[in-house]
């Protein structure tokens, strides 16, 4: 039974609506159909694909029939996890939108496998790794 590919990751949000805002308006995710859970989120879509799922961070006990009782979270870093990645294109664009946003990023040039990177953090702190293969890595040898 081999693995293929990172389905989705779920995320406890300090603020929903701004969390929601951020991955519709700075990484071009969509909200789209989620099943009426007994708590608040979204399903936030790339290419038809839920890919990220959103949840209140302030437990209900819909929250908890659902997912299980949570300890204790903090909500001031990732703990064990450091960043999520995502392929990317258009990286020129991508920079200057985040720039026109006000998106603060740091960006890392890997020769060794021919693209740039951007990090960016989420409203909740979460680093995002967004990975733009350089244009002759797309082009055919």
């Amino acid at each position: 039974m081999p693995l293929s590919n990172i389905d989705h990751y779920f995320m406890y949000c300090r603020d929903l609506e701004a969390s929601r805002l951020f991955y519709e308006t700075v990484l071009g995710f969509e909200v789209g159909v989620r099943p009426p859970f007994p708590f608040k989120g979204y399903w936030l879509y790339l290419e038809g694909r839920a890919r990220v799922h959103l949840g209140e961070a302030e437990s209900s006990a819909g929250q908890e029939y659902y997912l299980g009782k949570r300890g204790e979270v903090s909500g001031e870093d990732t703990g064990n996890l450091d960043h999520i990645a995502f392929q990317a294109t258009e990286f020129s664009a991508f920079k200057a939108r985040l720039d026109e946003l006000g998106v603060s990023y740091r960006h890392r040039d890997v020769p060794q496998f021919d693209i740039q990177q951007l990090f960016i953090k989420d409203p909740d702190g979460v680093t995002l790794e967004l990975n733009f293969p350089n244009q002759r890595a797309l082009d055919p040898a």
